[in-house]
Parts: structure tokens; C-alpha cells; sequence
């Protein structure tokens, strides 16, 4: 038999998204940790410091998932491409929904990622307050479509159709209801997901009005 691998930090902050990837962030605990690395819970203590620490840790390793953005690449497409990113992490990782913002001691990932996303606006002529606005909007977009999307009563796989057919949903009665079904999705390949680029569209054609106001 190998011989098993010494605990580490990374070690334990690995087995710690395992555990919240099966069964949410609920489940993190230094017991649960510890057994999915096939170790005393106690032995984790010489790593780190307790459940505080762990979670800070987590997050910091979601942010590590979303790649840093490039120094000198413009502010509309560095969005756009930290959205999809964003997206695509908090999909993977639901529990990152309620963690990532929620850390007291941030870590330097979290740190680089929000410094590099503000410098990008900044640099193409962001006042330091439209900024702050900006990012502000992104963020509750971003979280705000994946909250939504991970808790509709459909898979993306099936899509909406069959729930929609399967709605009493009279057209006297709910007239605009009933034509957006009707027209879009029963007999259409609508998809939930495909609203996300049209709504980040809105508010970075928004944003970038309010940036050439300021001129």
C-alpha cells in the first residue's frame, strides 16, 4: 500500500470543497473534512486554525477557479469574459453563492481578483465612483442570474417546454403569460440560460453611456 500523503493546507482546502461540493457548505466542518482525507479531525488544527479559517480559505480557492483578468485588456470585453467565468464557477460550485463575498479576512486571490477588476475600469476612464457602481451591478447580476438559474424547477438539459405544458395557466386569465409561453418557448428552443449575455449586454451598453457622460 502507498504510503498516504502528508496533510497540507492545500490538501485540506481541496478535500474542503470536496465535501462542499457533495453535500453544500453546511457540510464543512473540521470532522467531515477530515474523514474525507482519512484523517483525525484534530490533526487538521496543525494546518489550520479552525472553521473560520477554513472557509476563508475556500473562498479564496473559488476565486483562484476565475481566471485573473490581463493587465491592459479593455474594460467591456474584461467583463464580459469575467462574467462567463464567474457564472461558470458559481455553477460548479453553489455554495460559493453565499461564501465568496461573505469573508471577514479575505484572502489574496480574493484581494487580486477585486484590485484587478477595479484597476481595468479605472484605466479606460472609470471615475473612481462609476467604478464602484459598475462593479456593484455586475456583481448582483452575476449572482442575482445564478441563484435564479440554479433554482428553477427544470434542468437545462430539458429545458422549460415540459413545464410549461404542464402549467393551468388559462390565456383570459393571464394573457401576456400565456403569449410568452406560446410564443417562445412551448415549440421553441428557448433556454434560461441564454437570457445571460442579453441581460449583462443591457447593463454594459448602460455602463458604457454613463462613461462617455462623463466626459
Amino acid at each position: 500500500m502507498a504510503p498516504r500523503a502528508p496533510l497540507s493546507r492545500e490538501r485540506i482546502v481541496a478535500a474542503a470543497m470536496q465535501v462542499a461540493d457533495e453535500g453544500g457548505l453546511t457540510a464543512v466542518s473540521m470532522r467531515n473534512v477530515g474523514k474525507a482525507l482519512g484523517a483525525e479531525a484534530m490533526s487538521l488544527y496543525h494546518h489550520v486554525s479552525g472553521k473560520d479559517e477554513l472557509l476563508d480559505l475556500l473562498a479564496d480557492a473559488a476565486f483562484t477557479q476565475i481566471p485573473l483578468l490581463e493587465v491592459g485588456t479593455p474594460w467591456r470585453p474584461a467583463m464580459t469574459a469575467r462574467a462567463h467565468a464567474m457564472r461558470a464557477v458559481l455553477k460548479k460550485h453553489p455554495w460559493a453563492l453565499t461564501l465568496l463575498e461573505s469573508r471577514a479576512n479575505p484572502g489574496q486571490a480574493v484581494m487580486r481578483h477585486h484590485d484587478r477588476v477595479l484597476g481595468l475600469l479605472r484605466k479606460d476612464g472609470f471615475t473612481l465612483t462609476l467604478a464602484a457602481h459598475a462593479y456593484s451591478a455586475l456583481d448582483a447580476y452575476i449572482y442575482g442570474f445564478v441563484l435564479t438559474e440554479l433554482s428553477l424547477p427544470f434542468t437545462p438539459d430539458t429545458g422549460p417546454e415540459a413545464f410549461a405544458e404542464g402549467l393551468d395557466l388559462p390565456a383570459a386569465e393571464y394573457p401576456h403569460l400565456a403569449e410568452m409561453l406560446e410564443q417562445m418557448v412551448i415549440g421553441h428552443d428557448y433556454r434560461f440560460g441564454d437570457e445571460f449575455d442579453y441581460g449583462l449586454d443591457l447593463l454594459l451598453d448602460q455602463l458604457e453611456l454613463r462613461l462617455a457622460a462623463q466626459g
